[in-house]
């Protein structure tokens, strides 16, 4: 079987790294390389935890930083994320690492230009952060837009409440003017947004088989995660898990069969009191999105664990 060409964007706190590691223990995909984006980290911070997360799993993939502040600037909303996320984005579990790490020397978005050029209706990008980066693309090159195999995109509340407001999941929350850009592009989107994510929990019991590994990598892994689901019971008590939101968005890259989706046409507020809301609105005849407004969250589960495997 063909492995899909994708190139993965990331503001890599803790279920970034939980995707990424899922993205590479698959062997399904062939990930040209990860591109970065402030979000749940500073972009430099971001940049740094997806380089350790790489090589902690054995890979030596290209890390190309991206964006560093939303597309019309403006406050980067951390507070919210380093309680969730802990102050380095991965549960304070973060060993000193070397920040001299040489970085290849172009940025995300003339990496994402290249690499669908070079590859024509073959690339795949999922991304998982605020869209900054593919907005820039969007800008840019948007000779570019209809040569994408496809985009899957973790972001959104269109059916639900939000995340870190009432009315707004915190990737779109982030940098709404760029999720406008980005929804409204004509691009081959599928949005994996709260309407499904908040479905797949990871009960803290998994995170007790991966800790009895003794593998270093599972135990990095067991404490981020244990740290994460912390975190959920801090702001929902009573909740039995974490929610896989990342790892939904790779999961549907692997499998679309994990999802239900409705073709939708997706509005984005960014002004007033509910900047940051997804919604449908009126059809429009040059984009459409697929909304993902169910999933198989046990199946997803499963595939997830057992890809992952880190109780062998």
């Amino acid at each position: 079987m063909k492995k899909k060409k994708v190139i993965f964007d990331v503001d890599t706190g803790i279920d970034d790294a939980l995707a990424i590691a899922y993205a590479i223990k698959s062997r399904c995909l062939d990930i040209l390389g990860m591109t970065t984006c402030f979000g749940n980290v500073t972009v430099e911070d971001a940049t740094r935890n997806t380089a350790y997360v790489v090589q902690l799993l054995g890979e030596d993939l290209p890390v190309y930083q991206g964006s560093s502040e939303p597309l019309n600037g403006g406050e980067l909303y951390l507070e919210v994320a380093q309680r969730i996320h802990g102050m380095d984005g991965l549960g304070n579990c973060l060993p000193t690492v070397d920040e001299r790490r040489d970085s290849p020397q172009v940025d995300a978005i003339r990496f994402i230009i290249d690499s669908i050029q070079k590859y024509p209706d073959d690339v795949t990008l999922i991304f998982v952060g605020p869209l900054t980066n593919l907005a820039k693309v969007v800008e840019l090159a948007p000779e570019v837009i209809p040569l994408v195999k496809e985009v899957v995109i973790m972001g959104g509340a269109v059916t639900v409440p939000g995340n870190v407001r009432p009315h707004a999941e915190a990737n779109i929350y982030a940098d709404p003017d760029a999720a406008k850009i980005v929804l409204q592009s004509g691009l081959p989107i599928t949005l994996v947004g709260l309407d499904v994510t908040m479905e797949t929990l990871l009960p803290r019991e998994y995170v007790t088989e991966w800790e009895k590994s003794g593998s270093a990598v599972s135990q990095f892994f067991a404490n981020i995660t244990d740290y994460y689901i912390s975190a959920y019971k801090n702001f929902k008590p009573g909740i039995r898990g974490c929610s896989l939101h990342d790892p939904l968005a790779v999961g549907v890259v692997l499998d679309p069969t994990f999802v239900d989706t409705k073709t939708m046409t997706i509005n984005v507020d960014i002004e007033g009191e509910e900047i940051g809301k997804t919604y449908e609105g009126e059809k429009a005849a040059n984009y459409t999105i697929n909304v993902c407004l169910a999933v198989d969250d046990e199946r997803f589960l499963k595939h997830f664990l057992t890809t992952l495997a880190f109780e062998q």
